[in-house]
């Protein structure tokens, strides 16, 4: 843009020394399209719808993911974020960035387990219990969830997990019977089934709305991750938070096919090196916000407590339940990946 702001000071002064005006209407012509060449090269905006706040790591994260590829691609990319869905709810993510209405996203692939069973496969309860065995099962599902997503007009970019989830509750909980007939928030097929299995009644909220929930007296209890307790401020309805390490969901950041294809090879180089990227450092800012969240909990009156046996024995039970309907679910392709996560 250098060059525009020195034609237009050549302009000015051509007026002030009294050049006929012919001359000033032709350097005119000449900005005009200096301006629109300039605005062309500077290629364009995508936005990214995300469900949690501003100040979560995998917000953090999408940030310096966004920045990453704005300097790879010369600016011909500049990613927005737009975090808490302010500009599509959780749920209307993938559908948006799938139609075009945006041209990149973040989500929580198990949200949309009713499309396609594989992308639950992150949350399957008792599973993969780990961030080790989140890594593994994740190289185990990409190939099936590439072939899916691809069918559907979307590439995965990256994917990073949450924290383990547990468990929260306005009271002490040492057996399945003491949770019978609490409403519980329900975010995946997972959450649902777990809840209904074990007597509670889920009831479907995105992350953005816990906090009304829990106060409104929408949902009495949580299955989620320290983190998502935190950011939620879960201390000021609940009591008890159990680490029973269910799972370990992941947001996956998909990108419009179409919008990437039409980018230059050097706009897609940038996006795969920033996305292989993004995944290691969000890996990381995962296990410290696990870490740091734990301490925000219990510094704030929260029990931060680890299950009995029987609890754990009982949940157990109901997971396999729930993997015996997921593998039936999943066929073939939910086979080859249990079989490759299993060697």
């Amino acid at each position: 843009m250098a060059c525009c702001w020195i034609n237009l000071s050549a302009g000015e002064n051509m007026k002030k020394t009294g050049l006929e005006h012919a001359a000033g209407a032709a350097i005119g012509v000449s900005l005009a399209f200096v301006l629109a060449h300039s605005t062309a090269q500077a290629g364009e905006t995508w936005n990214m719808p995300t469900a949690y706040p501003a100040q979560n790591f995998q917000t953090l994260n999408a940030q310096e993911f966004a920045k990453c590829v704005a300097a790879g691609s010369a600016d011909e990319i500049t990613i927005a974020i737009h975090p808490n869905g302010s500009l599509f709810k959780g749920g209307d993510i993938k559908r948006a960035v799938q139609t075009g209405q945006t041209q990149i996203g973040e989500r929580l692939l198990s949200g949309n387990e009713n499309e396609n069973p594989i992308f639950g496969t992150d949350s399957i309860p008792f599973l993969a219990t780990s961030y080790e065995d989140s890594v593994k099962l994740y190289a185990s599902a990409r190939p099936e969830l590439d072939r899916v997503l691809e069918k559907q007009g979307l590439k995965l970019l990256y994917s990073v997990p949450w924290p383990p989830q547990g468990m929260y509750f306005k009271k002490e909980v040492n057996t399945v019977a003491d949770i019978k007939g609490t409403r519980v928030r329900s975010y995946n097929g997972s959450t649902a089934r777990v809840a209904e299995l074990t007597g509670m009644s889920p009831v479907q909220i995105e992350a953005a709305e816990i906090s009304q929930a829990l106060s409104a007296g929408v949902i009495e209890s949580l299955i989620t991750s320290a983190v998502t307790g935190q950011d939620s401020k879960a201390w000021e309805q609940l009591t008890h938070f159990y680490q029973v390490n269910a799972w370990l969901p992941r947001n996956y950041v998909i990108v419009n096919k179409a919008a990437y294809e039409a980018v230059s090879d050097k706009a897609k180089s940038a996006l795969a090196d920033c996305s292989a990227k993004a995944e290691v450092a969000g890996l990381e800012k995962s296990k410290a916000a696990n870490d740091a969240a734990l301490v925000v909990l219990a510094k704030n009156g929260m029990q931060v407590v680890q299950p009995s046996a029987e609890l754990v024995k009982q949940l157990r039970d109901v997971g396999a339940k729930v993997v015996a309907l997921w593998t039936k679910k999943a066929g073939e392709s939910g086979n080859v990946v249990l079989t490759s996560f299993k060697k």
